[in-house]
């Protein structure tokens, strides 16, 4: 008698809910590090902001050799009974939290300043370069193995942004409360003692969130393990022979300029420009709940029109809004803040469906080549994110110093009207190449994803 199969639960809300508390688990130390890790290193340990700007710079080297890397251990990891990739959640989860812990040592804040450096940079490659990527690799590459329909991977990408965008509202909005306080002499310091406590929360909701992501997702699609030796030389041909692989990386990294720069000039456009601090609070409030409510709908209007489609006009569309507020150069921030909101429809638009988009360039080399490489083309996607996030911050300080900013020069006219520009034009024009790039680069349009999906769900009967 032939025995009989295993079932297989099929795809749902468990497989959502539990995709979206793998990101919420990522940013509990992603974020964390992007918010917090520089001013706890300038204002609590006394190491210079340029020195940890470097090591930042440092580390994204590092990631060009540790995520691929981790791409090709997930290409030849083999299927066990939970799957591919998901084993390497509950496997990693602990030393990320671990890790993330250590960098807020606020006990070693009276050592030498050279025990101090060699302990930020030894924890912060520990930390993004190995554990981090150790798990956010295989978290990424999994969305394809969970679900081989478009419509599904599509809803599994909005529900990972909406992870995100909750832990940036819990972290964003909770922890300046937290860590900051006013001293006898009525400003508002950083502590780094409520910092290290606040890391320390982070890491056991971080352990929290991966685990139920492990518990609650289900691989149902049989991904072959790679066996065929490495070759570097092949990776990068291949690479280089992949226009939807260029696109999304072009894509991915314009975005990231575009919405990092809006959002890190924000630290100067309200309280500079406006004089009005609380502003910034706001606005990145409601830019929450934008994302929020477009995640409702996304993968209903996505499906109907195309996710290259979709995130294209959005792109139109946070261009010209900020074209907008550029020609108004408006004195009133609800004005702003409102034309700023607009902007952010199109960097919801390409969030809440690129981590899809990737799945289908994914499936677009497995048609054309014959081969599946889900972690190799997830971590190269991955580290050009990352490059973008390291870019923004570079392309912030030159462009604060090429209009004058300084301590000094805060408040004046000129300067405050070149942060202005800045904060309008740059994002714009990154609007403006990511709508390009999008329309005539990248090659995965909605009838192409679709034949693309029939092809292989023919092949593997």
């Amino acid at each position: 008698m032939e025995k009989a199969k295993t079932r297989t639960k099929p795809f749902g809300m468990a497989d959502r809910i539990g995709y979206m508390f793998g990101d919420f688990g990522n940013d509990f130390t992603f974020i964390l590090s992007s918010m917090f890790l520089m001013k706890f290193y300038t204002d609590v340990m006394g190491i210079s902001s340029g020195l940890v700007g470097l090591m930042m710079m440092i580390a994204r080297i590092v990631d060009a050799f540790t995520d691929v890397a981790m791409g090709q251990i997930c290409d030849r990891s083999k299927r066990t009974a939970k799957g591919k990739f998901t084993p390497w959640i509950r496997r990693v989860c602990g030393p990320v939290a671990l890790a993330s812990f250590l960098m807020y040592a606020v006990w070693f804040k009276d050592m030498s300043m050279g025990f101090k450096i060699f302990w930020m940079f030894f924890t912060y490659l520990l930390w993004g370069s190995i554990c981090y990527t150790g798990i956010n690799i295989p978290y990424g590459s999994m969305a394809s193995a969970i679900t081989e329909d478009p419509k599904e991977r599509a809803s599994l990408s909005t529900f990972r942004t909406i992870g995100a965008t909750l832990a940036s509202t819990v972290i964003g909005v909770v922890l300046p409360l937290v860590v900051y306080y006013t001293d006898a002499a009525g400003n508002i310091v950083f502590s780094g003692n409520r910092m290290c406590i606040a890391a320390l929360c982070c890491s056991i909701g971080a352990i929290i969130c991966y685990m139920i992501c492990y518990h609650l997702t289900t691989e149902r699609v049989k991904i072959e393990t790679k066996t065929e030796k490495f070759s570097f030389g092949e990776l990068v041909k291949t690479m280089l022979g992949n226009r939807a692989l260029i696109g999304i990386v072009a894509a991915a990294l314009l975005l990231l300029l575009a919405q990092l720069t809006l959002g890190g000039m924000g630290n100067y456009i309200y309280p500079n420009y406006f004089g009005n601090a609380g502003a910034l609070s706001m606005a990145t409030m409601l830019q929450s709940v934008v994302t929020l409510l477009l995640s409702t709908v996304i993968v209903k209007v996505s499906t109907k029109i195309g996710k290259k489609e979709l995130a294209t006009a959005g792109a139109a569309i946070g261009a010209i809004a900020l074209f907008v507020a550029y020609f108004l150069h408006t004195k009133n921030v609800w004005v702003f803040v409102g034309l700023y909101l607009v902007s952010s429809i199109g960097i919801a638009f390409f969030n809440l469906l690129c981590w899809a988009m990737i799945t289908d360039v994914i499936d677009d080399a497995e048609v054309r080549c014959g081969n599946r490489s889900d972690g190799t083309i997830y971590a190269v996607y991955s580290f050009a994110r990352k490059l973008g996030q390291a870019a923004s911050s570079g392309l912030i300080g030159g462009l604060l110093s090429l209009v004058g900013y300084s301590a000094a020069t805060a408040f004046d006219p000129a300067v405050t009207t070149g942060i202005y520009n800045i904060t309008c034009l740059v994002p714009a024009v990154g609007f403006v190449l990511l709508a390009l790039v999008l329309q005539f680069l990248y090659p995965l349009d909605k009838k192409t994803v679709e034949n693309n999906v029939s092809i292989l769900k023919e092949k593997r009967g």
